[in-house]
């Protein structure tokens, strides 16, 4: 059985690496627009510290229609979005920029139920020392929501993971654009479930680095 899955060893590897573009360029955008971006919608929603009707219903707009697209579907719409941000739409880094998008959405969704879950005495307590947004939002949201943001991180990763696997659609590559074409569409099914249990030791190895961070780093 090894023997015949270390013949596409070579495949496999480079399979893999497709993924790690994919999910390390949407978790870099997760982060540095989600994150912003939950917070955002946190801020600004009902009542809330920066209350703005306009800039909730548009953070929140883009949140709920991208969330609610089927991703096979997302990615063939962005395709014109794609072309014209890279001035082509087929291969791994034209695939990342749909996966992105997706997962700013995702990410920033997870941000902004962690920031719900901070006892509203806290912001008060802040606002009341005379704490600005800045320093409500770093030393104090952030503070008491980074576990929960952490564990929100590590399912957004989880389902970038699940999301690659359709790239194939757009030449994107990936390991489950691998095991179609070499498993499922050939009829091998050793090396169909061989790639299923890569997967399988993937996301439980991110799911438990996520959790142990998040663990650690929970102080309350």
């Amino acid at each position: 059985m090894m023997a015949h899955i270390l013949q596409y060893q070579a495949e496999i590897l480079k399979a893999l690496g497709e993924t790690g573009i994919l999910i390390g360029i949407s978790t870099c955008f997760a982060i540095l627009v989600g994150l912003p971006l939950g917070t955002l919608i946190y801020l600004t929603r009902k009542d809330g510290v920066l209350e703005n009707r306009i800039a909730y219903t548009l953070g929140n707009l883009y949140v709920n229609v991208v969330r609610s697209f089927p991703f096979l579907i997302f990615i063939v719409a962005m395709i014109p979005v794609t072309r014209f941000l890279l001035g082509k739409s087929l291969g791994t880094i034209p695939a990342s920029i749909p996966l992105s998008f997706v997962a700013v959405a995702i990410f920033a969704r997870f941000v902004e139920q962690s920031l719900l879950d901070v006892p509203q005495e806290i912001v008060d307590t802040a606002l009341s020392m005379g704490a600005s947004v800045p320093q409500l939002i770093m030393k104090f949201l952030y503070v008491e929501a980074r576990s929960g943001i952490v564990l929100g991180l590590t399912s957004s990763i989880i389902s970038f993971v699940s999301y690659s696997t359709v790239m194939g659609a757009v030449g994107g590559g990936g390991i489950g654009d691998f095991a179609m074409r070499y498993g499922y569409q050939r009829f091998d099914y050793l090396l169909l479930y061989s790639i299923v249990a890569v997967m399988i030791v993937i996301v439980q190895a991110i799911q438990f680095v996520g959790t142990t961070i998040a663990r650690k780093i929970d102080k309350r």
